[in-house]
């Protein structure tokens, strides 16, 4: 059972002030039990000598409640200096760590035992530190792949642009192309870290409607095939209709181009790229599917990251920038859904969103274009 550190404050306060009036009260009790006694004894001596003995009685009580009271504050200061330590130790450990962290050193941590909210405040701050340590290490990973990926598009301009300038190079209309390829790579690569910015800012917003999911994957067949054709892969789209999903379009599109993009790339010449969409239960799975050499198991964990290539030695001709899967991720989140990737016989991308019911015109459209079962 959990101890709110409220109730433990309470029941400390609570003790010490009993045991203070305890011993207090004893105290008290015995010295006056003591001093009525020796005054008895010598009452039946004398009773000529009552009012000095009446004074003495009282001025040895008077000292007594006295000696008393001086013992109970310091008793009840040694007590409270007790309690304030323990109290007060683990939120001074607490602080040391958060200094550290201010300092740097993220790898500190509290060792705050208990089930008490201090406690919790110290799985808290610990909790900070390893997300603050993940932070670091995406910053750290983020420069050095975006530093990675600048610096050969901007070497191979400088080398050409020297060259055109030593005049050791002509410039030909096939060199000049080669140029500006590097330069459309740069735009391509900062516009998808502006895209990935944009996705995780807290303002960003996703325009729903009601979808029809054959009208995208229409529109996304008719926006690749030619690149398909031009590889010579065989592209099969299969879009069912009367299917609807609750969506962005356009960052529908966006996601399912992306995921095609990306089989594009790594399925070989007559190979083949399947798209396919199916309605399960109130969820839409859509599927990309390839024949190129598939993913290997060890990055499958971690092929939705950014910048994340399987093969450490491609470059952005062969294996693209990185961004486009953590694109598709974000969006895919965004949209409430679920992307995973999977080997079997190539690659293989499943993407899970949640369903929407057809429009009302939709339906009317659908009867009127179901043939008469009476003409048949």
């Amino acid at each position: 059972m959990k101890k709110k550190l409220h109730v433990r404050l309470a029941v400390m306060i609570v003790a010490m002030a009993t045991g203070i009036l305890i011993i207090s009260t004893a105290t008290i009790l015995i010295s006056t039990h003591y001093h009525i006694t020796m005054y008895m004894n010598q009452a039946d001596g004398g009773m000529h000598d009552m009012p000095r003995l009446n004074t003495h009685l009282e001025q040895a009580i008077m000292q007594s409640v006295l000696w008393t009271f001086l013992g109970s504050i310091v008793l009840a200061a040694c007590m409270g200096f007790c309690v304030a330590k323990r109290v007060s130790a683990p939120l001074v450990e607490m602080k040391a760590v958060a200094e550290k962290m201010t300092g740097g050193q993220l790898d500190s941590r509290t060792a705050v035992g208990g089930d008490d909210e201090l406690a919790e405040l110290g799985q808290s701050i610990n909790e900070l530190a390893e997300q603050l340590q993940r932070l670091e290490k995406i910053r750290v990973t983020m420069t050095e792949d975006i530093a990675h990926e600048l610096r050969t598009p901007l070497a191979t301009l400088k080398s050409h642009m020297r060259a055109l300038e030593d005049g050791i190079w002509e410039p030909t209309p096939e060199r000049i192309h080669s140029c500006y390829e590097e330069i459309v790579r740069l735009a391509d690569l900062i516009n998808e870290l502006e895209e990935l910015n944009e996705l995780d800012s807290p303002v960003f917003r996703l325009t729903r409607s009601k979808v029809p999911l054959n009208n995208v994957m229409e529109k996304v067949k008719a926006f690749m095939s030619a690149a398909f054709l031009e590889k010579r892969i065989r592209f099969t789209v299969d879009a069912p209709r009367s299917v609807y999903l609750d969506a962005d379009p356009d960052r529908l599109t966006q996601i399912l181009v992306n995921l095609l993009s990306n089989a594009l790339t790594y399925t070989p010449p007559d190979g083949e790229v399947a798209l396919k969409g199916r309605r399960a239960g109130d969820k839409v799975l859509i599927t990309v599917k390839d024949t190129g050499p598939g993913i290997r198991e060890s990055d499958l964990p971690y092929i939705f990251e950014r910048f994340y290539r399987g093969d450490k030695s491609r470059n952005r001709r062969s294996g693209g920038s990185g961004l486009g899967l953590a694109i598709v991720s974000k969006l895919v989140q965004a949209h409430g859904g679920r992307i995973s990737a999977a080997n079997e016989g190539g690659a293989v991308f499943r993407v899970t969103l949640s369903a929407a019911q057809p429009p009302l015109a939709a339906i009317k459209t659908r009867i009127l274009q179901e043939p008469d079962a009476g003409d048949e």
